[in-house]
């Protein structure tokens, strides 16, 4: 097991790994930005040192000064979270050159499944479904729109270098695409410094249904039930749950087996999420694989009792699983709201600030996840996630009457939160029925029919 552990992130999730780290009886070291120098984070760490100015790249994206830090504290690994440099292939194998262990999979998964067009290849060669769409990259938009005229129309234009809804257009006409084609490239060499697209038939108004995974260095991989995250804007997740609604024993098994396939074709190693579409038919096709800890990762723990963090920690140190798949059952259900610093009311817009006051919730099954306290001063740089609301019920109704309770009793002031629109979200009739998909969300703001 590690003596030390870096970790190379910031924010509720830094916290997160801490915890496990204590409980694991591993010292840590905190990495900051200067207006991080107050965080929870850098207080609750056995050491801390400061990497830079508050802009990302020239702090938590400086490969060269997270490896300094690294080295001067003599640590035997780095955990990288979720964001920043979680999935960078070149960060793990910069990693790798200087004997510190990288917490999650080696360089070469990261560079594969990073590449969509390569990850789409695998999962097909593997048996695994896959949404139809172009073998390889499109460079021109002659050769996008035979490839839309043999899938037909809609379809949508993907990064093949990317996510998180970057680089990424729906083309519903052929008279759409030629500008979605050069919009979509010009924005994926900017976010990923990689213009390659691909295309893929659009599959209207899908669940976006998630498998998480973990797996051993000696191959072997198990599934630990689904996610649902269908409840997004922009392609950003707002509130997950598990397991879903619209899945069922039979359909569980066929998704856990076909991301199992998929995991061990590449020989997977750490924990790993497995992301599907899943039709109005109950068809699913492979959509990509997050080669990292997700944020939504706890409402997984609180439905099969195990602690995700310590796993990858333990598996990154070259233990067996400790269970097989007959060992994973399902117990009741899981929420979790995303409580980001965004007002809601001006189109999401980011609101830094300071927080004047803060109290979170309590009681049986609520969890809170957060890095957030009184008159801490959310900075303008990072992602505006506050903390994740987590709610746990013996069914689906409990769960969201445990979430409506919480959030009730959430307070945060100083400055413009989610939190209103997560209580009118599950508040909505079709939410509490399970009725959802991906554009749930973006429909009731276009017709300013608020959940």
């Amino acid at each position: 097991m590690f003596q030390k552990i870096l970790i190379a992130n910031r924010g509720e999730i830094a916290l997160r790994i801490i915890r496990a780290c204590k409980e694991l009886n591993i010292a840590t070291v905190a990495i900051y930005s200067e207006p991080d120098v107050d965080s929870l984070h850098v207080r609750f760490a056995d050491e801390d040192v400061c990497i830079g100015p508050g802009p990302s790249n020239q702090s938590y994206l400086n490969i060269p000064a997270i490896i300094s830090a690294a080295e001067v504290a003599n640590v035997d690994a780095i955990h990288p979270g979720y964001g920043f440099l979680a999935e960078n292939a070149r960060f793990a194998e910069i990693c790798e050159s200087c004997d510190i262990k990288f917490i999650g999979p080696s360089s070469n998964i990261l560079r594969q499944m990073g590449d969509k067009v390569t990850a789409r290849k695998i999962m097909a060669a593997a048996g695994v479904p896959v949404v139809p769409g172009s073998e390889g990259p499109v460079s021109n938009v002659r050769e996008a729109r035979k490839v839309a005229h043999t899938i037909g129309y809609p379809v949508i234009v993907k990064a093949s270098g990317g996510g998180g809804g970057r680089g990424m257009r729906i083309v519903r006409s052929e008279g759409e695409l030629e500008h979605s084609f050069h919009t979509a490239k010009a924005e994926a060499e900017v976010a990923f410094r990689n213009s390659e697209l691909y295309l893929e038939r659009w599959i209207e108004n899908p669940r976006h249904i998630e498998i998480q995974i973990i797996g051993d260095e000696f191959n072997n991989i198990v599934h630990l039930c689904e996610r649902d995250c269908s409840l997004q804007r922009r392609y950003q997740k707002l509130l997950e749950e598990a397991p879903s609604p619209a899945v069922d024993e039979p359909l569980r098994q066929r998704l856990g087996e076909s991301a199992i396939r998929g995991a061990q074709s590449i020989h997977y190693q750490s924990t790993g999420t497995v992301e599907f579409l899943l039709d109005s038919k109950k068809e699913f096709y492979f959509m990509e694989m997050n080669t990292r800890i997700q944020v939504e990762h706890p409402v997984t723990e609180m439905v099969i009792g195990m602690d995700l963090i310590k796993e990858q920690i333990r598996l990154a140190a070259g233990e067996h699983l400790a269970c097989t798949q007959s060992d994973i059952v399902l117990q009741g259900h899981a929420i979790e709201c995303r409580i980001n610093a965004e007002d809601p009311d001006k189109g999401f817009q980011p609101a830094p600030g300071t927080i004047t006051t803060f109290h979170v919730p309590g009681g049986p099954g609520v969890r809170v996840d957060t890095h957030v306290y009184a008159h801490y001063q959310v900075p303008p740089y990072y992602d505006s996630l506050l903390a994740k609301v987590i709610t746990f019920g013996k069914t689906r109704p409990e769960a969201i009457n445990s979430m409506e309770r919480a959030l009730e009793e959430l307070v945060i002031e100083g400055i413009p939160t989610t939190k209103s629109f997560h209580q009118k979200m599950i508040h909505n009739e079709r939410f509490q029925r399970g009725d959802v998909h991906t554009g749930f969300v973006e429909e009731l703001i276009a017709t300013s029919n608020t959940p």
